[in-house]
């Protein structure tokens, strides 16, 4: 049976494939990525790259994928549900091929959870928070206590240690009782292990961007997208 082959379109310039590919799936599936140099991470910075989504999409597409997925969370999310909506529509439709975006992953992931009051932290400034609020409700969830590291800086996502992160968990969890899940949104941020801690902490199901964007991707391909001990995603 030949290895699966999986396309990513991500933020960063450089085009590498994030660290939780090769991590939650090893040699099962081989990932590809593409790199639309996101300047920013902010409307302005968003606008900027948008429109090189598709370009990129049939970049993979000659590359020999099977499925394709925009790995930008706030990316897809900016402009709200019917513009996520017509990104996926309109990747598919120049690819031939099944497509989704990262936004898509966390609201599936979330689902698939029972989630659906839902504690948010997350890498951005306020700006952008405010438009994850909106696609959160827009999609039927309650985002309770949402906050930010006030993060745009592309590079520095990637760099923010584990242990802010589950601090950041637990304070947006305990600021306001009630959440069924914690959503930890931004693609660049790498999230596994907070993940797991969170879960063991909090005793409830979180879900993250880029393990979300993976597991969202290898479902769309038709694939089998779990890989225990990566948390209840995964299971």
């Amino acid at each position: 049976m030949t290895q699966p082959h999986l396309g990513l379109i991500v933020p960063p310039a450089a085009g590498a494939v994030p660290v939780d590919g090769p991590l939650l799936y090893g040699n099962r599936i081989r990932f590809s990525a593409r790199g639309l140099g996101l300047g920013e991470i902010s409307t302005r910075g968003y606008t900027e790259v948008i429109d090189s989504v598709i370009g990129k999409a049939l970049e993979l597409k000659a590359d020999g994928v099977s499925a394709v997925s925009l790995m930008g969370t706030s990316l897809s999310f900016f402009r709200g549900v019917a513009f996520n909506r017509q990104l996926e529509v309109e990747m598919a439709r120049a690819t031939g091929l099944p497509c989704t975006t990262m936004s898509n992953a966390i609201v599936a992931g979330l689902r698939s959870l029972n989630v659906r009051r839902v504690a948010v932290a997350t890498a951005y400034i306020d700006e952008v928070n405010v438009h994850l609020r909106r696609y959160l409700e827009q999609n039927d969830f309650e985002p309770l206590a949402l906050e930010g590291l006030s993060i745009s800086d592309v590079q520095e996502v990637g760099t923010v240690p584990t242990q802010v992160l589950v601090d950041l968990s637990r304070k947006v969890f305990e600021a306001q009782p009630g959440a069924d899940g914690v959503l930890i949104s931004c693609g660049g941020l790498v999230t596994l292990d907070a993940v797991r801690e969170v879960e063991t902490l909090l005793k409830v199901p979180v879900v993250s961007s880029s393990p979300a964007g993976f597991w969202d991707l290898v479902r769309k391909a038709g694939l089998d997208a779990r890989s225990p001990g990566h948390g209840r995603l995964f299971a």
